[in-house]
Formats: structure tokens, sequence, C-alpha cells
């Protein structure tokens, strides 16, 4: 049976040519579109690894006023002491640009020995593991008994531990070369401060001195959660009084919600894009299908003559349809098999190969669809009728 309807498609290659190639290019754009969907939920399902619920960020300038390093330390400290005497806000640290959810990044290399990688570069006080609730799993976070240290002290999230140590254990290991070596006093869980779909990156944690506050105007606090809009309110007088410049507070779940969606957009276009396609395939199959009923009613009515059954004259017409689309399918799993093999977009490989099976899996199940309503006209065909037309 197989090998007659591979001879069937085959005698009418011309007639089909232009229906294979069409369910090519959706198996193509579909295994984009699964592609990206199956690497988007392997990142969303991975734990967050931070809280953010309750936790806002307070954007503003340094005083232009202040000048030395001597007047910027004090004017820091003082607005860190002013936010630990304000009982709404449970724990709060100054932070680089980059926090969870901000549109800002900041990156850095990092050497240990003759390996080298990149990594996110994040500069944090010590209450900053306190803010966001961020998992120590080795070590410990910083702390007062790090300002004597030499080497200047520095906190790493597991994926970079695996790339640089594999299974060594990482605390003590030193980064970089002298006079700028940084000592790893401890490994945090892994975090997507890029929003839930986004892949989780190599993170290194740097303690902030009084040599970085020129380069810092961030704070992240974690309020109480029964407190909204009427202590926003207050905080922002408050604060404004004491920095003497515009300060703007965000909120970090409202951070997640815009990241988010930004995320989601390319895969949005993808599926307007292959819903398009999905269409014209389906009606440009249907359209065959049933080109070829009206074009073959006499060969239908021959085999209903010499007594082929309503089930198996359906049975042709929904197999020369997945024929038609496997022809497609070797050829679009060839070019498929090429993403992982070439480590395309450096994703794992098991996201491109969940996601060809899946979307061959979607164009059989499209061809089954479209042909089955077609197969039904033609077991209707009673040979009587077929054969007086004729």
């Amino acid at each position: 049976m197989l090998r007659h309807l591979f001879k069937l498609i085959w005698n009418q290659k011309k007639q089909n040519f232009l229906l294979i190639t069409e369910i090519l290019v959706s198996f193509i754009v579909i295994f984009a579109v699964f592609t990206l969907f199956v690497y988007y939920y392997q990142n969303y399902k991975k734990p967050m690894g931070l809280e953010y619920e309750n936790v806002w960020a307070v954007r503003f300038n340094n005083p232009e006023a202040i000048k030395t390093h001597d007047s910027m330390t004090i004017f820091y400290e003082s607005v860190g002491a002013l936010l630990h005497t304000i009982p709404e806000i449970k724990s709060a640290s100054f932070s680089s640009d980059n926090f969870p959810f901000s549109a800002s990044s900041n990156n850095t290399g990092v050497n240990y020995g003759k390996l080298f990688t990149m990594s996110n570069y994040y500069i944090a006080q010590d209450g900053y593991a306190d803010v966001l609730n961020l998992k120590i799993i080795e070590g410990r976070w910083f702390n007062k008994t790090d300002n004597s240290r030499r080497d200047k002290p520095v906190i790493i999230n597991e994926r970079l531990r695996e790339d640089l140590f594999k299974n060594e254990r990482a605390i003590g290991k030193k980064l970089g070369q002298d006079p700028d070596a940084m000592e790893i006093v401890g490994v945090v869980q892994d975090f997507k401060d890029k929003g839930d779909y986004r892949q989780i990156q190599n993170g290194l944690i740097k303690r902030m001195d009084s040599s970085q506050y020129f380069l810092v105007s961030d704070i992240l606090i974690n309020v109480d959660r029964h407190h909204g809009a009427d202590f926003e309110s207050r905080l922002f007088k408050t604060l404004s009084n004491a920095i003497g410049n515009s300060i703007e507070i965000v909120h970090l779940a409202d951070q997640r919600k815009t990241i988010n969606n930004m995320t989601l957009v390319p895969m949005i276009i993808l599926f307007i894009v292959a819903g398009f396609l999905i269409i014209n395939v389906a009606l440009g199959l249907f359209g065959v299908l049933w080109y070829n009923i009206n074009k073959r009613k006499s060969e239908i009515g021959l085999r209903r003559a010499v007594g082929a059954s309503g089930y198996s004259i359906s049975k042709q017409f929904v197999g020369e349809g997945l024929v038609l689309s496997t022809f497609s399918l070797i050829v679009g799993s060839f070019f498929a098999l090429q993403f992982p093999l070439l480590k395309v977009f450096d994703l794992p490989p098991a996201t491109y190969l969940i996601a060809m099976g899946l979307a061959v899996a979607f164009i059989y199940g499209l061809v089954i669809v479209c042909a089955l309503y077609p197969g039904r006209q033609a077991a209707a065909i009673y040979p009587s009728v077929a054969l007086h037309e004729d």
C-alpha cells in the first residue's frame, strides 16, 4: 500500500511540487516557533531565585555640588542611615543600575587561570541579599569582616561556578590577576533577573566600597507588604529632601511584567507569520485533495465496484496527504538537524530536538485534519454514479 502511494505521488510530482514546497516552508517556520516556545518554557519553569513582589527601586542622580570622595561617602552613609530608620522598610541596599528587571546591563570578562568567560557584573552592598532574598548555597554573603581583605570579595552564581570550576569548590578561589584579584566568598542560587523567559546568565556580584559611590545611583528597598501608595508618597518626599534631586520610584513587579512583554514580542510575531502559512498550506492541501477526488472519480468508482470499502478509499487519500508531507519533512528535518550540530544561537541541543519533534507531529496532524473531509467525500462516491459520470 505504501509503495503504491509513493508511486502515485511520484507520477504526479509536477502537480504536487508546489504543495510539497509549501509544507517544507511551513515546517521550517513552525520549527522556529516551537524552538522559541520550548526555549522560553524551559527558562520559565526554572525557579526565579529572588524576591521581587515587595521590592522597590529608587533611582536618583548624585548631587552636582558634591565633588570630593569624602563628601560623597558622607552623603551615601547618611542616606543609608535614613533608610534604616524608616520602620516600613525591612531592608535596603545601594545597587548598580543593572538591578533585576531593569533595562540596563553590565558585563565583564572573568579570568580563572587560563579559563576566560563573560559574566553579568553587579555592584551591591551587604544588604543586597536580604532585599532580594538571594539564597546562599556555598560560603557566605558580604559582611564587615571583608573591610580588611586584601583581595576584593565577590559572590558568583551557580552558572558561573559551573563554567569555571565544574564540580570543584569555588570558595577561596581567586579570579583575575593582582592587583585587581577578586576572591570568591560565596555562591548564590541562580536568579532570573532578566525576566521569566530569558536564559540565566553568568553572574558576579562585587561588594560596593566608597570608591564606587560616584558610579551608583540606585537603591533597592524591601517594603512591608501592608504599605502601598500612601507610604510610597511619604518615602518619595523624604528621599527627595535628603538627596536634593528628583527621584523615581519603580516597582520590580511592574518592571518584570514590562520586560516579559518585550521578550514575548518575537514569539507573537512568529505565531502570526506561522498562522498565515498554516492557513495557506491547509487550504492548498484541502484544494489538491478535493481536485484529485473530482479528477479521479472513475478510479474511485472502479475500486468501489471491485469491492473496495469506503474506509479504504478514505484511508488512501489520507495516506497520500501523509506521503506528501513526508517528502517535505525529510528535507526539512535535514536542515533542522544542522542547528544543534552547528550550535546555532548557542541553545541546548535538546531544545532543537524537542522543537523538531513537535513540528513534525504538528505537520502530520495538520495534514490528517485537512485530508479527513475530502477522504470522507471520496468514500461516499457510489460506483454507479462515478462510472455513469465518466
